[in-house]
């Protein structure tokens, strides 16, 4: 296998890292180092570096080839729970973005032809082959993201199960056969492939995101460029790595990696290219913002799964010990950089002190660290920006009456760590009761009535998730018909946790379609009605 290869590659280097960096920057006497030098360099020294996850590619891919930018231009990416360098990408711009689009263009022509059978058996060894490989995998997910080991393969093996279900789904692409008024008529309804879909993808969920985008694209037959996130290519490149070797044609799976200054060009030619059918995004409200607005101009199908502020409530009624498990897990997974993270805490008054107490003590008892040492909780945030948005948040809610029952500042670890924190005396003026924190920052407001909770839930224009727990029957009735969001949790945290099978995403100004489940292959199809005419008997 390749893997071997390349293990093999590395045990056979003597060039230490520092030696390559040292060469990199003095080009070894030289004023001057070519890229194919420096190419080479790095690509010994971080072969070495990432040998023990097996993936070791740290090239773009177009139409089947592992290739460099054009002008060889890099960017690095780094650990965020060390800082480390762990690779230098290429930094690909609007005419690589152009060509890869081309060439799925020409690759659909034929994929659109494989049966569903085909396709089916295709994307399950891709399934397979990351079952097979999902402990190397993890490893380079939390590298490259800083989540937990035990929350990397968890993700890892949630990311397959994408595949193994849109494999079953791509031999279901079902149409309709309606009844027709006229005898002399037959009306058929027909889905088809809308061609090269466009998958921008974020870097919390590196793995899940990008199969859970491609498995449905891939199921019903369009061709796809990827475009993953600048702060985690590698799990992208390593998915890719292992959807070669099951057997996706050249040209049909393409990646362009990108840095964060490249993004918006990028991502324009992804959204306004005429042989783009379909874009599908998952990020911020922002961003999604502008990318359909690109879309718009070429009236392209759009899902986009953007932010939100999901509200965590409460009631009198609720099981307390049942709820503050589940807010610890909803609020700070992944580092409480989810889309579906609790944002908002909203206790009832008659079981506010218990659950703040013991909440509180949950979230001390959490280990924070670098996600592959053993017994660890919670790992860095991805990068300083989002470190100094966290830091904002908790200043200005303090500064404005809140109180810190735990953390509140940043980790005495430095770097991207932050504590985990819980806030108290929340009040809707402070910002961080309306922007999505996407940190380890848990803000508990107090409330008397299920009207009161139900108003605050609601003020928000985002509307991706919501939770809320109570043993009252008609009460879980009413609470879940009034919140205005995509997902409901009713006496649970994890609505999202290695669930395939049901479809996820939002309302409001948190997207639009949804993801997973038997829906999530429509994002990627067309409808067509035939009308067969002249029948006789």
């Amino acid at each position: 296998m390749r893997s071997q290869y390349l293990r093999k590659l590395f045990s056979y280097s003597r060039l230490s890292r520092g030696r390559v960096e040292h060469l990199i920057q003095t080009g070894n006497g030289s004023c001057v180092v070519s890229s194919t030098r420096i190419t080479g360099l790095v690509s010994i020294a971080l072969t070495r570096q990432l040998s023990s996850t097996g993936f070791t590619k740290h090239d773009a891919y177009i139409d089947g080839k592992w290739i460099p930018a054009d002008n060889g231009d890099r960017f690095k990416v780094t650990n965020p729970a060390t800082g480390e360098v762990i690779s230098h990408v290429p930094n690909m711009g609007e005419i690589e973005a152009t060509r890869a689009i081309e060439r799925a263009g020409e690759a659909f022509q034929t994929w659109r032809k494989y049966t569903g059978k085909e396709r089916s058996s295709i994307l399950y060894k891709w399934h397979s082959l990351i079952v097979e490989h999902h402990m190397e995998l993890a490893r380079l997910l939390t590298t490259e993201n800083g989540k937990p080991l035990s929350d990397a393969t968890t993700e890892t093996l949630y990311g397959a199960s994408f595949l193994e279900w849109f494999s079953g789904e791509a031999r279901r692409m079902y149409g309709d056969v309606i009844p027709t008024p006229a005898a002399n008529k037959r009306i058929l309804a027909i889905k088809q492939p809308i061609g090269v879909a466009s998958l921008i993808c974020p870097w919390n969920f590196p793995v899940a995101m990008v199969t859970r985008k491609a498995g449905a694209a891939l199921a019903a037959g369009c061709s796809i460029v990827i475009k993953p996130a600048e702060d985690t290519p590698l799990c992208s490149l390593a998915l890719t790595e292992l959807a070669e070797e099951a057997g996706v044609p050249p040209g049909v799976l393409n990646v362009v990696t990108c840095s964060r200054e490249n993004a918006p060009s990028v991502g324009k030619v992804m959204c306004e290219h005429p042989l783009v059918g379909a874009v599908s995004f998952t990020g911020s409200t922002d961003v999604g913002k502008i990318l359909l607005e690109q879309s718009a101009k070429g009236v392209k199908k759009c899902s986009m799964e953007l932010g939100g502020n999901a509200a965590f409530i409460v009631f009198n009624s609720a099981k307390v010990d049942k709820a503050v498990a589940a807010a610890v897990a909803s609020k700070f997974r992944c580092s409480g950089q989810t889309c579906v993270c609790t944002n908002r805490i909203l206790v009832q008054d008659g079981v506010y002190e218990e659950f703040v107490a013991k909440f509180t003590n949950a979230v001390e008892a959490l280990a924070m660290g670098n996600g592959l040492d053993e017994g660890i909780n919670l790992g860095p945030v991805i990068n300083q920006r989002a470190v100094e948005k966290v830091e904002r948040l908790v200043n200005d809610a303090v500064s404005k009456g809140s109180m810190v029952k735990t953390g509140g500042k940043r980790h005495k670890k430095g770097g991207n760590f932050y504590e985990a924190t819980v806030l108290t005396n929340i009040n809707e003026t402070m910002e961080i009761s309306r922007e999505e924190i996407f940190g380890p920052v848990a803000p508990i407001i107090r409330f008397q009535t299920e009207e009161e909770a139900v108003r605050v839930a609601n003020s928000t224009s985002y509307g991706l998730a919501g939770y809320f727990f109570t043993e009252d029957m008609s009460q879980l009735w009413r609470v879940a018909e009034k919140l205005e969001v995509g997902m409901i949790g009713i006496n649970d945290g994890l609505i999202t946790a290695s669930t395939v099978e049901a479809p996820l995403g939002g309302v409001k100004q948190s997207g639009l379609g949804r993801e997973g489940s038997k829906y999530g292959v429509d994002e990627f199809t067309e409808l067509k009605y035939l009308c067969i005419g002249g029948i006789t008997d």
